[in-house]
């Protein structure tokens, strides 16, 4: 079984911060990514809040993070974490490929889109419905598409969605948007935008691919039809925690209980990013975050070596 000093799981901005800063302290780092590298940001079209770069997309940022870690001597591997041991003053990780052990491991796992738990909702996504306008937008160009949603993804994704398709509709549950002024602005001048605010989804109307969506009007109970070839669900976001349920404490919603030090319940194991409670997730966080577990992990590796003798 290969032993690493810490195991970083999760490759978004979090995670290769972490491991960019144990490599920079000297320590053998292991990266383990269950899904695609840079995380839920690496989808954003444009980002323009993170110091250094004034305009950039998500992917090509996290594409320079990630070849400064293997730069710096990342190990990094496309593996599921099925589960975290802790066996006296090592942990083992275990993934759908093998085993692992670490004397710390970072928890930055991120978060995924949350479902809006509608019938057939599952059945038509990649005919109809999307979370990621980045990844589904083109498919749709020159047809009238919704987002559902009302906050910076949400408007992103409208923004982005308006440069191709027909028309975009926003559609809202409450009775306004909560992005950040500047995004409204831009959304505001698209001609082929519009907004509807109060709007609760209760059909997606399909046969085998998805032709409009049925909406209830939460003031005034009316139904409201909107005719679309693709639904962009922008709803939020859940963590990616259910693995560690067993080693490191939950909170009621699922996010690992960790204040601004990164230090969670299990001694050695820190939590980085969007996966752990607090109250602003976004980019310059997740990377800060990056930065304090890996001061913290290594000092607690240091600490163990200092103990051995």
């Amino acid at each position: 079984m290969e032993r690493f000093d810490i195991i970083v799981i999760g490759a978004g901005p979090a995670g290769m911060t972490s491991a960019l800063n144990c490599l920079r302290a000297g320590k053998s780092v292991l990266v383990l990514e269950s899904e695609s590298f840079g995380g839920q940001i690496a989808f954003s079209p444009r980002v323009e809040n993170f110091p250094t770069y004034q305009k950039i997309s998500g992917a090509e940022l996290m594409d320079k993070l990630y070849e400064q870690i293997t730069e710096w001597g990342a190990r990094v591997e496309l593996e599921c974490v099925q589960k975290i041991e802790k066996n006296q003053d090592c942990f083992i990780v275990t993934t759908d490929y093998g085993k692992y052990e670490s004397y710390s491991v970072i928890l930055a796992t991120g978060v995924k889109p949350r479902h809006i738990g509608v019938e057939r909702e599952e059945e038509l996504i990649g005919n109809g419905v999307s979370y990621c306008a980045l990844c589904d937008g083109a498919f749709y160009s020159g047809e009238d598409v919704a987002v559902i949603g009302d906050a910076n993804t949400a408007i992103q994704y409208a923004i982005l969605l308006s440069g191709y398709c027909k028309h975009v509709h926003v559609c809202a549950l409450f009775g306004r948007l909560f992005a950040d002024k500047a995004l409204i602005d831009i959304l505001n001048s698209r001609e082929n935008v519009s907004v509807r605010y109060h709007l609760s989804l209760k059909e997606f109307i399909a046969d085998e691919e998805l032709k409009g969506l049925r909406f209830e009007d939460t003031e005034t109970h009316a139904q409201v039809n909107i005719n679309c070839k693709c639904a962009f669900v922008c709803i939020g976001q859940l963590p990616n925690n259910k693995a560690f349920a067993d080693i490191v404490e939950l909170d009621k919603t699922g996010y690992i209980i960790a204040d601004e030090t990164c230090v969670t319940s299990c001694e050695g194991i820190f939590a980085a990013g969007d996966c752990r409670t607090k109250h602003i997730r976004q980019l310059v966080t997740a990377s800060s975050d990056g930065a304090v577990a890996a001061f913290n992990a290594c000092k607690y590796v240091d600490t163990l070596r200092a103990l051995r003798g």
